[in-house]
């Protein structure tokens, strides 16, 4: 257990020195906006297809400020991630699939300018799990290839690819290990990479910090909250950062609608 605590310590702090030391020297040569705050409502859905085979369901709700009223002030994107995934053991499994996203024009709409635009993309990614005594450690690896636009009335479909890397990792507070009836806490962070001819000079698209708490009430549903801060380049000015603070609340939920042997999908695989 001394072990464990000691190595989530040193990754969660190597991971903040990182950050704090890139936010430095990115803020000395960089303009940051002042952080505005958001609200995501996610739901994540696994459904069991065979012992080794599941579909991945995911469907999140966003919500942006106004001027008046913060987080909740208008809803800025709805945003569907549907795919296959394979467990290759306990250690390892893989998903791809697609995404339809539509995003709502949250700045106002000018007279040649559309009230909401969509977006698609083709996804994979490949999940590593580390469980550990006290603990359970994970590696994401996602790869998403984008096509979207602006809300110019004339505007056209650009590409970008997409390169995420998302550590996270899950302590259990009222139990030794996940299980039934476990409330957990889960320090992550996740570094998003983008690059296309319109990428240019804004190579860094976002970097989250998240902490989410958690209770597990069954096999089949899991319920969270947490808080994340993000910074990332603006698309058309590299000099120019983001800044948001996002409330966010999950749903987990695992179906076996073919009633298998097994439980629907190991605790490993949480998000």
């Amino acid at each position: 257990m001394k072990h464990a605590l000691l190595l989530f310590a040193l990754k969660f702090f190597a991971v903040v020195i990182f950050v704090g030391a890139l936010h430095s020297s990115v803020k000395a040569q960089a303009q940051f906006s002042e952080p505005s705050s958001l609200l995501w409502v996610n739901t994540y859905g696994n459904v069991k297809l065979t012992e080794k085979l599941f579909f991945d369901t995911q469907i999140h709700f966003r919500f942006q400020e106004t001027a008046n009223v913060p987080m909740v002030g208008q809803w800025a994107q709805f945003y569907s991630r549907q795919g296959l995934g394979y467990v290759f053991s306990k250690s390892f499994n893989a998903t791809a699939g697609v995404v339809f996203r539509l995003n709502n024009n949250v700045n106002g709409v000018a007279l040649n300018e559309l009230n909401n635009t969509n977006e698609y993309r083709i996804w994979h990614q490949y999940q590593f799990a580390m469980p550990m005594q006290g603990l359970y450690v994970y590696h994401r690896i996602r790869l998403e290839h984008r096509w979207s636009k602006g809300f110019e009335k004339d505007s056209e479909y650009f590409f970008r690819n997409r390169f995420r890397y998302m550590l996270n990792i899950k302590i259990p507070i009222n139990n030794n290990k996940l299980e039934e009836k476990t409330f957990y806490i889960a320090p992550e962070t996740e570094l998003i990479m983008q690059s296309g001819k319109v990428v240019g000079g804004s190579p860094l698209e976002d970097l989250r910090l998240h902490a989410s708490f958690g209770y597990i009430l069954n096999r089949n549903l899991i319920v969270a909250s947490g808080l994340m801060y993000t910074f990332g380049q603006d698309l058309i000015d590299g000099t120019q950062y983001r800044q948001r603070l996002i409330l966010r609340l999950h749903v987990y939920y695992f179906l076996d609608f073919k009633k298998l042997k097994k439980p629907s999908l190991p605790f490993e695989f949480l998000y």
